[in-house]
């Protein structure tokens, strides 16, 4: 009886019903109250009638009272009030002829019968209808102060129901309201007049007198009445519904099939734009001056296969405008069909890029936009409700995330993936890593479509079959590309009519010095001035130090008139150049843009680099000498486009290089036409005709390459993530991917399937998979495989498998030392593998930096096994007897770079100390807070090394910024460098929120060198980074749970850190102090 009660309380006490005004009913109650009912019960009576506006609460006690507080069990009950109220009133002759005991019981029945079939949420005018019947009942919805009964038990008020409606008017209701129109079951349920019923008078004494037994029907307990209905009542299952979250829900249904019928139109014209708000068009118009879009823009956007959903490829020329159109479908995805959206580009810079120019669009257009790049991003990352994200990431981020998404099966989630540049997928490891993200999405998610776009595709044929994807392509540029060759002084152009591809066209007349000609052969200053100043120039160079000899070059013989060209905005950008580089600059710098010109390449740091694209955007500068990167990197057309020479470094150039450099040429709305111009020597003259000639290369699967890397990496995040897991399976999974398609022609010794094993015994004998052998009779058997430990957590922090088993090791052994009286041992850990291939120490440096170590930093270096005495030899050239790794010895020269920039956090000092370039340190930086990131979730996964997490989550942080800790908010926002950051910081910005308040126009008032676009890209990103904070913190305000385990560590972590502080040498949290 106590669990059937108990279950009952429960039940009631959720479920509240909106109810007819019953004032008269009240009335007549009111008159019938005993004279010792105590005043102060009847006060607290009211005072529970008028609590009902209070939300209901969801998780009820099961000691909780049966109604909320308004009836009982116990003595003095509501019950046991009515119970004497029946008895007193019974004694009482009555004035009014009652109800029969029939009437009565057949009214009760009926609605008894009526609450069965449709049960009803309570403030909800939504409606469950169940059986045959599809009888729809809608409750009223009244005010909690106007209706008394608002919030009593539905077994009381069916009773005050029955009590209100005599006899003769349940006769009269029953016979004159019922609709013969309707089916026989189908009854029209009118409220009955409030004024109907007079309300029972007081009996006086004569007439109790003259009635002293009540009729047979009046006899029957009104008690039991009570109990049987709650009984009924409490047998019945009602769902518990939201109100809002109903509303919402409907709405949310009713937006969603307006927008799926809308795209599924076949007209063309399906929308204010491309069935998006008229306001993503106003925004295109505001921030990028696109009014119109192209021919071929508006055919792709309206293909059948884009309305259907099904994948594609699209490809067009460089500056023909594919991103446009991707961009349009984003928004079609992010704001039509509610779903998420992952944007894959090929490098950081472009990413950056990305989220500056698409921040302002989720502002405006209420969605989040995510950078995933070197150590950004959150895995997973943050669910939401109501609004959708757009995640722009770099190859190897985008596959984590996918990742991330499958492993908590939220990939369905993801309704769009666009990938630019596709032809990357045939190119060494990162194309790799590309296919296995894009044929993980194909075997998961049968509802998330792709988008490819290149403009340089050939085998295209493949690509489809691995993408299951339909094809569109265009010829389109919207300014003519004009190529010409340059053989000494004759230029030809390019014409594929011709015999041999090229024709005469013209010879150069320019009159050269002697000395000029020695120093520039070529003629490149004859082909440069025929464009600048009035017009933009960009200069190829095989190398980085070419670029800077050019740029050099150039302007030593160039008229003093190129000074006057918008001189005073030269002069405002060295000093701004000085300004960000701590009064710093280039000495080449320095020289050449007074000019217009500047070199463009790797050895720049960030915030040199964001300057001075500016200044080319704007036309302040007009002439890049650059490297093949700017081509692939982001977008500044020009007017005429010179490759120095057919080369990148060493190599000849490839077709597929050759198209983006010159694809550059031609700026769309400035210039008529667009120039390339390759000079070449007349022994290179057949190399390069072959390569004008010939077709883009061929994209092939890099699974296989590098002793299978790739592919043994592909299979360990299918079994760590369960998506196969025995062989069959994998094999099947393997059919689906680029190498599946292109076997016959990548694997002409081996099938795939043999691959296939060799592959998963190979991870098996590193310890990272464990195989079980599942025998289903004594012939058959099946083998599955699971991930071991170390497997998962190889995966999960994207750790490169060559160097998993040295990561584990290394972390092992600092285990059993690890010194924390300065930061670097945790640098030395954090230092990228990868790079130390590429470290060439210079041994003087490296044994002057090792005798300025102190005796805690000397300890690090020997636990590593690196000796003072070592490095001497070296530096003095003697000859080294003993045996050193010599990877160790360059990782600890690479730690020391990084230890001395997290100290100093000046880049330009860091890189003369070391004589090495200030991009490379940058890069380098780059690099090791990405690592870093990847080595915090390896330890992740493995608990032994969970000292190290605390630790390496703020050693990530300091190398992802390495500024001071006060500039880190401002540097959050893109496009805000160190540099700019230094500046908003002096100018009062102390914050995100000082920043996303700011008013444009006085912020380029109150910051020197900061112009208008840039300065309403700062507020915009800014208003968009604190409205996601705000969300993430939101997300995270009650209802994020932390182990136990976890709480533990991070106290230990905070435990060490204090252990560092009590030191005098550099603790993790004071380095950036100094």
């Amino acid at each position: 009886m106590d669990e059937g009660g108990s279950r009952i309380r429960r039940r009631v006490s959720v479920r509240k019903r909106n109810r007819r005004s019953l004032g008269p009913i009240w009335a007549a109650a009111a008159e019938l109250v005993p004279e010792n009912v105590d005043e102060e019960q009847m006060v607290a009576g009211s005072r529970r009638r008028k609590t009902v506006g209070e939300p209901p609460v969801e998780h009820n006690d099961s000691e909780e009272d049966m109604f909320g507080g308004y009836d009982s069990f116990a003595e003095n009950s509501f019950l046991d009030q009515v119970d004497d109220l029946e008895q007193k009133h019974m004694q009482f002759p009555e004035h009014e002829k009652c109800a029969t005991d029939s009437a009565t019981e057949d009214l009760y029945s009926e609605s008894i019968h009526k609450r069965k079939a449709n049960i009803t949420a309570g403030d909800s005018v939504t409606t469950l209808n169940t059986g045959a019947h599809h009888n729809r009942h809608e409750d009223a919805v009244i005010e909690p102060e106007t209706d008394l009964l608002y919030d009593v038990p539905s077994s009381q008020v069916l009773y005050f129901e029955n009590l209100q409606n005599p006899s003769n008017e349940l006769d009269n209701q029953f016979s004159k309201k019922r609709d013969w129109n309707l089916p026989s079951h189908q009854t029209v349920k009118d409220p009955l007049p409030p004024n109907c019923i007079e309300p029972p008078q007081r009996n006086d004494a004569s007439s109790s007198e003259v009635q002293t037994g009540a009729d047979v029907s009046r006899r029957k307990s009104l008690k039991d009445h009570l109990k049987s209905a709650m009984t009924e009542n409490a047998k019945m299952q009602a769902p518990v519904f939201s109100k809002t979250k109903q509303l919402k829900e409907t709405l949310l249904s009713e937006e969603m099939n307006v927008a799926k019928k809308t795209l599924e139109s076949s007209s063309d014209d399906r929308g204010p734009f491309y069935s998006l708000p008229s306001k993503v068009r106003d925004l295109y118009g505001q921030l990028k001056g696109i009014e119109n879009l192209y021919e071929w823009q508006h055919t792709c956007l309206t293909l059948s296969s884009v309305q259907e959903r099904k994948n594609l490829i699209y490809s067009l020329p460089t500056s023909g405008g594919k991103t446009l159109v991707a961009e349009i479908l984003m928004l079609q995805e992010l704001l039509c069909h509610r779903k998420d959206v992952v944007m894959i580009l090929p490098y950081v810079a472009i990413v950056q890029e990305k989220i500056s120019g698409l921040s302002v669009f989720g502002t405006e257009l209420g969605f989040f936009v995510e950078e995933y790049a070197g150590s950004k991003g959150k895995f997973p990352p943050i669910k939401r409700r109501e609004k959708q994200s757009l995640y722009v990431a770099t190859i190897e981020k985008g596959h984590s995330l996918v990742n991330s998404l499958i492993e908590m099966e939220r990939i369905s989630t993801l309704g769009l993936v666009v990938v630019d540049e596709l032809h990357m997928i045939g190119e060494g490891s990162r194309g790799a890593v590309l296919e296995m993200t894009l044929a993980k999405i194909l075997y998961t998610s049968k509802t998330t479509q792709i988008i490819g776009m290149s403009a340089t595709l050939s085998n295209v044929e493949d690509l489809q079959e691995f993408l299951e994807a339909e094809y569109y392509t265009s010829h389109f540029r919207p300014v003519e590309l004009k190529e010409y060759l340059k053989i000494n002084d004759e230029l030809y152009e390019v014409d594929s009519k011709a015999e041999n591809g090229i024709t005469f066209s013209r010879l150069l007349t320019y009159k050269y010095s002697d000395t000029l000609k020695k120093m520039d052969p070529d003629c490149l200053i004859a082909l440069v001035t025929e464009v600048i100043p009035n017009y933009s120039c960009l200069v190829f160079c095989p190398t980085k130090k070419n670029c800077e000899n050019v740029a050099e070059m150039i302007c030593k013989f160039l008229s003093k008139d190129y000074l006057k060209h918008r001189e005073k905005e030269k002069s405002e950008m060295i000093s701004n150049l000085k300004s960000i580089s701590g009064g710093n600059i280039c000495p080449v710098l320095k020289r050449t843009i007074p000019f217009g010109i500047a070199y463009h390449h790797s050895g720049l740091t960030s915030d040199e680099r964001k300057l001075l694209e500016e200044a080319y955007s704007t036309g302040v500068l007009c002439l890049f000498t650059c490297t093949s990167t700017l081509a692939a990197g982001v977008n500044l057309p020009a007017r005429r486009v010179i490759l120095r020479a057919p080369y990148v470094a060493k190599e000849f150039l490839k077709r597929s290089q050759y198209k983006q450099m010159i694809g550059r040429a031609g700026r769309a709305g400035i210039d008529t036409v667009g120039e390339s111009i390759l000079i070449l020597q007349a022994n290179d003259k057949q190399q390069v005709l072959q390569l004008i000639n010939s077709p883009v290369e061929n994209c092939y699967s890099h699974l296989v390459h590098e002793f299978g890397k790739g592919i043994q990496t592909l299979f360990l995040s299918l079994i760590g993530l369960k998506i196969a897991t025995n062989l069959n399976d994998i094999c099947h999974f393997m059919s689906g991917t680029l190498l599946g398609v292109q076997q016959k022609i990548l694997l002409k010794g081996k099938s795939l399937s043999e691959i296939t094993v060799e592959s998963l015994n190979c991870l098996t004998e590193k310890g990272l998979l464990q195989k079980d052998m599942i025998y289903e009779s004594e012939a058959e058997f099946q083998c599955n495989f699971r991930i071991t430990k170390l497997g998962r957590a190889s995966f999960k922090g994207m750790i490169d498998l060559a160097y998993c088993d040295i990561l584990y090791r290394d972390l092992k052994k600092g285990l059993e030392g690890l010194v924390l009286e300065s930061l670097l041992h945790l640098v030395y850990l954090a230092t990228p593998y990868g790079m130390v291939s590429q470290s060439d120490p210079d041994w003087m440096i490296y044994f002057r930096q090792f005798s300025q170590l102190s005796p805690a930093e000397q300890k690090v270096a020997a636990l590593v096994g690196v000796s003072e005495s070592f490095i001497g030899k070296k530096a003095s050239g003697q000859a080294i007897r003993k045996k050193v790794d010599k990877d160790i010895v360059n990782r600890l020269y690479l730690s020391f770079i990084l230890y001395t920039l997290l100290k100093e956090t000046n880049v330009w000092r860091v890189a003369d100390k070391f004589n090495m370039p200030r991009g490379y340190i940058q890069h380098l930086l780059t690099g090791a807070a990405s690592f870093s990131s990847c080595v915090l979730h390896f330890c992740e996964e493995l608990e032994e090394f969970w000292v190290y997490e605390a630790l390496l989550v703020e050693l990530t942080k300091k190398l992802t910024y390495c500024v001071k800790a006060e500039l880190i908010p401002l540097m959050e926002v893109t496009g805000v460098l160190e540099g700019r950051a230094k500046q908003l910081y002096s100018a009062g910005y102390k914050s995100l929120v000082h920043l996303a308040n700011a008013n444009p126009e006085v912020l380029i008032k109150t910051v020197s060198h900061l112009s208008r676009r840039q300065a309403k890209q700062i507020v915009s990103s800014a208003k968009h980074h604190h409205r996601f904070f705000r969300s993430y913190s939101g997300s995270l305000c009650g209802s994020e749970v932390r182990h136990p385990k976890f709480l533990q560590r991070e106290e230990a972590g905070r435990n060490l850190n204090d252990l560092g502080k009590s030191h005098h040498h550099l603790s993790l949290s004071r380095c950036h102090s100094e």
